[in-house]
């Protein structure tokens, strides 16, 4: 359900921001704006309390984030809290930033490597990743795993390409223990 209301609030938003021309703007707010929220259980407390009136609420809102945000955002804001959806209002951002990742064609990279990269070796990775997906930005999360041995893990969503060594041992294992049987 919570994954329902968060695409149906981000897609609304995002329809907004299209309409409006805004879809940087709001993405740029929407980035900032949500380690802020994830920082400050406080907010969501006072937002989910059910002895608080709505109108209330909406002015804390305002009285927080007004002059700071967009009058859209802001609005938008308002509504999450006026529809009771405050407790989904994380998710909401989160899907609207990942929404507006997508028509911008920005993608998310997580690279393990056995040892750290250097500064060239990261550009001309990133530079192979964008020649060979349909990005034209990545977002690149780097990390380091010993027990690869060598060679690189690549994720990119849904897809990995492993060319790591310690892959390849493992593979090159079960095809001679699959020899040994015969």
């Amino acid at each position: 359900m919570a994954k329902l209301v968060s695409k149906v609030y981000g897609d609304a938003l995002f329809e907004t921001a299209m309409e409006k021309e805004l879809v940087d703007t709001l993405y740029e707010e929407t980035s900032a704006l949500l380690p802020i929220l994830q920082d400050n259980p406080e907010l969501f407390s006072v937002l989910g309390n059910p002895q608080i009136v709505k109108e209330e609420k909406v002015t804390l809102l305002h009285q927080v984030f007004s002059g700071k945000i967009a009058e859209e955002l802001m609005g938008f804001l308002s509504i999450i809290v006026e529809k009771d959806r405050q407790n989904e209002m994380i998710s909401i951002l989160e899907y609207f930033i990942q929404r507006v990742k997508e028509f911008k064609k920005i993608g998310a990279a997580y690279v393990t490597s056995a040892v750290e990269l250097g500064a060239e070796q990261k550009a001309a990775l990133e530079k192979r990743l964008l020649e060979t997906t349909g990005y034209v930005q990545f977002e690149m999360h780097y990390d380091v795993d010993a027990s690869l041995l060598g060679g690189m893990v690549i994720r990119i969503g849904d897809r990995v390409v492993d060319s790591s060594i310690k892959t390849r041992l493992y593979e090159l294992k079960k095809e001679l223990s699959a020899l040994q049987l015969a």
